[in-house]
């Protein structure tokens, strides 16, 4: 994977650059110290590292309007970041480039009931939203599995989905409204506390732009009543196939479940190895939820239990009680730490029609045994949103490339069978060389000379999204 050279100009001004930043901000946001520095050398694509020029974390829009001021006028390039959690490479700096983080934005500034939306800065963790409100009986929806780390900030650029997004949408879904200071430090408010707005979707815009437009620091979000109750049912299968086609027909037969997660035998071992779920012994697993009332959730449930027994599973095991409700949840929300007990990974992010589940999950395990690479599926079955855990030794020469290689064959065939490139993880660096696979040259130049227009100077995120010779291109026009 490449990256841009540094600019030998701007590493030569490090001294002056901290001084103009140190100055216009308050006492120890700013971060130049190459030790201290180390700590924002990635995210959580870990198999690339390049230390930043300095970091600094701001803790009102003012400072960021002050940061962006001194880095336009410098031409110094910068790197918005949340909390890190960006398995895309998303928040990955350049040797050249100032990281922006928002971590210390994390205030609530707004929340009222009656019109069902909170206020907050950025730096918010994404699952400290729904702590703030759910005293009075309401959530924030959008779940990702990093929701205790992961900052509203990266969940906007990313457009962060999670366990519970069938039913409830993605953040796109649950964004009102944004602050955001341009790359010359305006700052522009889009959207807010009421019903779309007429015109362009500019709201739409920002969500999912990897901030290459802007620096989200303040948001506006919806917030929902808490449902009346809940319950999952755990099924087993004798085969990824069977389970694919399995939630194929119970999306076919109108059910909406708030969640339909799947686990494939070796995610299954590593969660029980790590977690003691407790779960059977078979090769494949959905964890299917429903929500409201006692009498809708058994209707429900047993519509898709009696889906489930015409695939003849292994085990079908329904909650009785919120302890077995958790026990079921406990292994999926471990997978991804599991996994990362047994080797290194790279966690995918490719999108799928439904019913094409079987058919991706077979190549999936066919494009395994041609790698000669352990790959584990848990991911977002309900609307079809993959995460394969390729599994590689990052110390063995060879097996980095092979990894990506075999990600990128995964990727293509999504885009084939009518899918996309992300559904929530954005394409960040991991994804960027193949975004022609997707997109013609016409829809890439779209959406380059919307990025013109926020920032043309190309001085936000650099090397992400696009590919890179484009991206080099514009920077020197």
């Amino acid at each position: 994977m490449q990256m841009p050279r540094p600019d030998p100009a701007i590493l030569s001004r490090k001294t002056q650059v901290v001084a103009q930043l140190q100055k216009v901000l308050s006492d120890g946001v700013v971060i130049h110290d190459p030790l201290e520095t180390r700590a924002y050398e990635c995210d959580a694509l870990t198999a690339y590292k390049c230390p930043p020029l300095c970091v600094v974390l701001p803790k009102s829009t003012e400072e960021v309007v002050a940061v962006m001021k001194i880095c336009h006028a410098e031409g110094i390039p910068v790197v918005p970041r949340g909390a890190g959690t960006s398995l895309a490479g998303g928040a990955l700096p350049t040797e050249d480039s100032v990281i922006l983080g928002v971590a210390r934005m994390n205030d609530v500034l707004e929340t009222d009931y009656d019109n069902r939306f909170i206020r907050v800065q950025t730096g918010r963790t994404n699952l400290s939203v729904t702590g703030a409100v759910e005293e009075e009986g309401f959530f924030y929806a959008p779940d990702p599995s990093s929701q205790l780390a992961c900052a509203i900030a990266g969940n906007i650029a990313m457009n962060s989905g999670g366990a519970h997004c069938l039913k409830y949408g993605v953040t796109t879904n649950n964004l009102l409204g944004v602050k955001m200071v341009l790359a010359d430090g305006e700052v522009v408010e889009i959207g807010g506390a009421h019903l779309d707005a007429g015109g362009l979707d500019l709201l739409g815009l920002i969500c999912g732009s990897e901030g290459q437009l802007g620096i989200v620091t303040e948001a506006t979000l919806r917030i929902l009543a808490s449902p009346e109750g809940a319950r999952p049912v755990l099924i087993g299968f004798n085969s990824n196939e069977v389970a694919g086609q399995c939630v194929s027909d119970i999306i076919k037969s109108g059910i909406l479940p708030v969640a339909i997660e799947f686990m494939d035998r070796p995610c299954i071992r590593a969660t029980e190895a790590f977690a003691g779920a407790g779960y059977p012994d078979c090769e494949a697993l959905l964890i299917i939820e429903v929500e409201g009332s006692v009498a809708e959730i058994d209707e429900q449930l047993g519509r898709i239990i009696e889906i489930a027994k015409a695939h003849d599973p292994v085990e079908i095991r329904e909650s009785a009680s919120p302890e077995e409700s958790a026990k079921i949840w406990l292994g999926r929300k471990s997978a991804f730490g599991a996994m990362g007990q047994i080797n290194d990974y790279m966690c995918l992010d490719g999108t799928i029609p439904v019913s094409e589940l079987p058919h991706v999950l077979k190549r999936i395990g066919e494009m395994s045994a041609q790698y000669g690479l352990d790959v584990g599926n848990v991911f977002h079955a309900g609307d079809g949103n993959m995460h394969p855990l390729i599994l590689f030794d990052a110390n063995k020469p060879g097996d980095l490339e092979k990894c990506e290689a075999f990600g990128a064959d995964i990727l293509k065939l999504c885009v084939e069978v009518g899918g996309c490139l992300t559904g929530e993880h954005g394409v960040g660096v991991e994804k960027r060389d193949l975004m022609g696979t997707q997109y013609t040259p016409e829809d890439l130049e779209a959406q380059l000379q919307i990025k013109d227009v926020f920032d043309p100077s190309w001085i936000l995120n650099p090397a992400k999204v696009f590919p890179l010779e484009a991206t080099e291109t514009r920077r020197t026009e």
